[in-house]
């Protein structure tokens, strides 16, 4: 691997399409085509629109008007598809580095002006979640320890500051993303030698393991804005290594509910890496946004 992720995306498919899965209805919606790749799609509090990468730039989509447009993000030009809305609405924090490579930092970047702000200086950085008081930011990192590269969850003001390591499980700890109310933290970890979902308090205790799949690997758990259910990225055993999340592959999105129990297919498509790599949920938990990729 380089880094997080690995050369293979560099030679992914560039024809995709966002799409939205509405719960209710248990329906697909095709929203947008594009002939480049685009990744992550947030979704804004207000519920009018989605947020994506692409090209390393972030950008916008109108919901009502399919126009798009771009996001000033300063200095910050290579973003990856790790980046998360600010509470309240006022800007975003997101990863840069090249093309996803070693040098990924994280950033803040305010709506208003287009200014960035660098919260973690440390290369191996990537963020997945932000508190909802707005004070911390919880990311993914490789550290050195004892000679070796660890992969863990950390935690960060979002002011910057000393960084506090909550996982120290061997392998990949990846994902974490803070539950609505501010008490969990839910992340992905390939400790039981495939990659499954778990959730912990936010200081990082009761590490508690959630999906039990012994044919699919998890990644990504997104929990809904009502704390009630959490979707997720699926890869079938055997397509990739535990510790890998690859683009280009037969993938499903699963749900659970926040308290656990046995996991629905609700989608299956061609994607991995980009798909949903964020929170992706509607403000209102009906709906989730996704990628899906073609040649």
């Amino acid at each position: 691997m380089a880094g997080k992720y690995s050369d293979y995306c560099k030679n992914r498919a560039q024809h995709c399409t966002i799409h939205t899965y509405d719960l209710e209805t248990g329906t697909v919606t095709d929203l947008i085509h594009f002939d480049t790749a685009v990744e992550a799609p947030n979704w804004t509090k207000d519920g009018k629109y989605l947020i994506y990468n692409s090209m390393g730039k972030l950008w916008r989509l109108d919901l009502a008007t399919k126009a798009i447009t771009a996001i000033p993000t300063g200095m910050v030009d290579t973003c990856n598809n790790d980046h998360v809305l600010a509470p309240d609405g006022s800007g975003i924090a997101c990863s840069s580095g090249q093309n996803d490579d070693e040098t990924s930092n994280i950033y803040l970047v305010d709506y208003a002006t287009g200014t960035a702000k660098r919260v973690v200086s440390e290369n191996l950085s990537y963020l997945h979640g932000w508190s909802p008081d707005g004070k911390t930011l919880a990311f993914c990192a490789g550290r050195a320890y004892q000679g070796r590269l660890e992969w863990d969850i950390y935690t960060v003001p979002v002011e910057g500051g000393p960084e506090t390591r909550l996982t120290n499980a061997p392998g990949l700890n990846d994902g974490p993303e803070y539950s609505p109310d501010g008490k969990k933290i839910w992340f992905n970890s390939v400790r039981t030698g495939l990659m499954q979902a778990y959730v912990m308090n936010a200081d990082g205790s009761a590490q508690t393991q959630m999906t039990f799949d012994e044919d699919m690997n998890t990644w990504f758990p997104h929990i809904s804005p009502d704390n009630t259910k959490v979707v997720y990225i699926a890869y079938h055993k055997g397509d990739l290594e535990p510790g890998q999340h690859l683009p280009d592959l037969n993938v499903e999105i699963r749900m659970i509910p926040a308290a656990g129990g046995t996991p629905k297919t609700l989608v299956k498509l061609f994607g991995g890496q980009g798909s949903m790599n964020v929170n992706s949920w509607s403000p209102d938990s009906k709906q989730f946004a996704f990628v899906s990729y073609h040649r």
